[in-house]
């Protein structure tokens, strides 16, 4: 097949010896199969700002840190530095992602390097050798989806406990591994207590994960596991082997619409008040 320019450079310096065939394409990425000596990898080469399709990237950025004050400065004013910047952070993530959740026992393909912008990683193979299937391509017994919701409940856990939450976790970007599930496709990875929209997000990827798994096994479908982990989280009780039941409280006791009116008027009233006193001493 005809070498991707992206991958031509990798070639070049004996890092790759050739382009096998074409994996997947997707919005953010696509991915080759490559021969690196005796292994089989994959070579993630990430598409442009202007080619990517998702959205809402200011979302997932928040609480990431920049270079410097200029690459701030440019990310906020959208400029063609800007979306340099943009693009770096958003491959970079993935990467930084990969080697801190491998490395804390999370179920990610391994890192192999990152060489001019291209991701190399591990092959992950379903039972037949091949490629993984998605876990969208599957359809489990009952006991089957049970034992993964347990699995990737217990992977969003130790991701959390990492201080990151994958932001996008669905079906789609699992993968069923010959050794278990895998998680995938982290660029979007989010800092847990960096990022004022982390909560939403894990509960989102711990629903996704229930809704899967409950078409299979129905009496997921009540269970809480989100708001558990978070208080656990916020309240620096997580651990990877927290026990969790998938039951929550939640607390209903009204809230106190009118001490915080209260609390905002007194506040007022001593600014009003201080700023006369400030002047008076002026005089």
């Amino acid at each position: 097949m005809k070498i991707p320019k992206d991958l031509q450079p990798l070639i070049d310096d004996g890092i790759v010896d050739n382009v096998i065939r074409p994996l997947k394409s997707g919005k953010e990425a696509s991915v080759y199969l490559v021969a690196c000596g005796a292994d089989v990898r994959c070579a993630k080469v990430y598409k442009s700002v202007e080619q990517r399709g998702f959205h809402k990237l200011a979302e997932y950025q928040e609480g990431r840190k920049t270079r410097n004050s200029r690459d701030q400065r440019a990310l906020g004013k959208r400029s063609k530095h800007g979306r340099e910047v943009e693009q770096a952070a958003w491959k970079n993530a993935e990467v930084d992602a990969l080697y801190r959740l491998d490395a804390a026992g999370v179920r990610v393909p391994k890192p192999h390097g990152y060489f001019d912008g291209v991701l190399l990683m591990e092959l992950v193979v379903g039972a037949d050798g091949n490629a993984a299937p998605r876990l969208n391509d599957v359809a489990p017994a009952a006991e089957v989806a049970r034992a993964w919701h347990c699995e990737l409940i217990a992977q969003i856990v130790r991701m959390l406990c990492e201080g990151l939450i994958h932001g996008d976790l669905s079906e789609f970007n699992v993968l069923v591994g010959v050794d278990g599930l895998v998680i995938i496709d982290l660029p979007q990875a989010v800092d847990a207590a960096g990022n004022n929209n982390a909560f939403r997000m894990l509960e989102r990827d711990v629903n996704n994960v229930r809704a899967y798994c409950g078409r299979f096994a129905p009496e997921l479908l009540d269970t809480e596991y989100a708001h558990e982990i978070w208080a656990l989280y916020t309240e620096n009780l997580l651990q990877p082997d927290s026990p969790l039941t998938g039951r929550f409280v939640h607390d209903e006791t009204p809230a106190d619409v009118d001490g915080v009116l209260r609390q905002i008027e007194e506040a007022r009233e001593e600014a009003i008040h201080r700023k006369s006193y400030l002047e008076d001493s002026d005089d």
